[in-house]
């Protein structure tokens, strides 16, 4: 009989222990969800997905589908591979990689372009923590945010620094940067072409300042409809311009400035107030580092004959 008063005393404590630990998970459930609904109105992309023995997201919020289309979240879900063939910017696809090999400074934001769902790249940063058992990376759990104004405005802020603007060509800082690098930093074929608007003064008295700016507009297109990549074309003083060409020979010189003519000459075929006259000088070395100071005194004084060439033959 007392075996039985036991058992059923143990029965009620075993149950009054199954009802506590119901009531605490339930607690934890409840403590949860909030949290979990926070999470999935958030505009951040979460992620956990292991890498060992396969690639496989444990957790992905359902944001994903507002940037990548609807349905992307089961998609990438079912196929962690996707975001390395579809959407990721070809020349981001690396740092991928060396995300999920562990060849990355996780302390530092990683800087990506996904593709969306209209086919444009949007700008991601990234804050990864990878995830390491005995010593082998296992998985990774990270935070994207969605950082394309920010990006959009320092691009903006840079091209402000860097351009000239009246003319929408590089300043004289930049060029300066660029004779530096080319003197110090790298060795390369190069050649610095300098060039000055003449008549800016006949322009300015006669048509107003106006169309002395617009003058100064129309040279540096002319100049900058002429050069491929990695010519650089540079405002260097009020009437004065420059061109940096590198890796480059005396003959793309020649037949720039032979391209170069040939669209001026169209241009001044139109009737307009002015006529666009440039006197020009360049000079070439095979060589960059330590003669581009050089490179660019010759090429000034080079034009400067050619100006007060014109200027004689006027007085003549």
């Amino acid at each position: 009989m007392w075996i039985l008063s036991i058992l059923f005393v143990v029965l009620i404590i075993v149950s009054i222990l199954l009802n506590f630990k119901r009531l605490r998970l339930q607690q934890q459930v409840d403590s949860i969800i909030p949290m979990l609904e926070v999470v999935e109105n958030l505009k951040d992309i979460m992620y956990y997905c292991e890498l060992k023995p396969h690639v496989k997201y444990r957790y992905l919020s359902p944001v994903v589908d507002q940037f990548f289309g609807e349905g992307a979240t089961q998609e990438h879900l079912e196929n962690p591979g996707i975001i390395f063939s579809n959407l990721v910017h070809p020349d981001d696809r690396h740092i991928l990689v060396k995300k999920t090999k562990g060849e990355l400074d996780y302390s530092k934001p990683i800087v990506t372009r996904l593709k969306n769902a209209d086919g444009e790249y949007i700008w991601f940063e990234e804050y990864a923590t990878p995830v390491f058992e005995q010593e082998e990376l296992v998985a990774i759990q990270g935070v994207l945010r969605d950082i394309s104004e920010k990006v959009e405005l320092q691009q903006k802020l840079e091209y402000k620094v860097t351009h000239d603007a009246l003319t929408d060509v590089y300043n004289r800082g930049f060029f300066e940067s660029q004779l530096d690098y080319f003197n110090w930093k790298r060795d390369a074929p190069v050649a610095v072409l300098i060039c000055d608007v003449d008549e800016l003064k006949l322009v300015n008295d006669h048509f107003g300042h106006k169309a002395g700016d617009s003058l100064i507009r129309e040279t540096a297109k002319l100049l900058n409809r002429t050069v491929i990549e990695n010519e650089i074309v540079a405002r260097i003083g009020g009437d004065e311009f420059a061109v940096i060409f590198s890796d480059t020979e005396l003959l793309r010189i020649e037949n720039y400035l032979t391209k170069l003519r040939k669209e001026i000459d169209l241009f001044n075929s139109i009737s307009r107030p002015y006529r666009v006259k440039m006197s020009v000088g360049f000079a070439y070395s095979r060589s960059s580092l330590g003669k581009m100071d050089a490179l660019f005194v010759e090429a000034d004084k080079k034009m400067y004959e050619e100006k007060i060439g014109k200027r004689k033959l006027v007085e003549l």
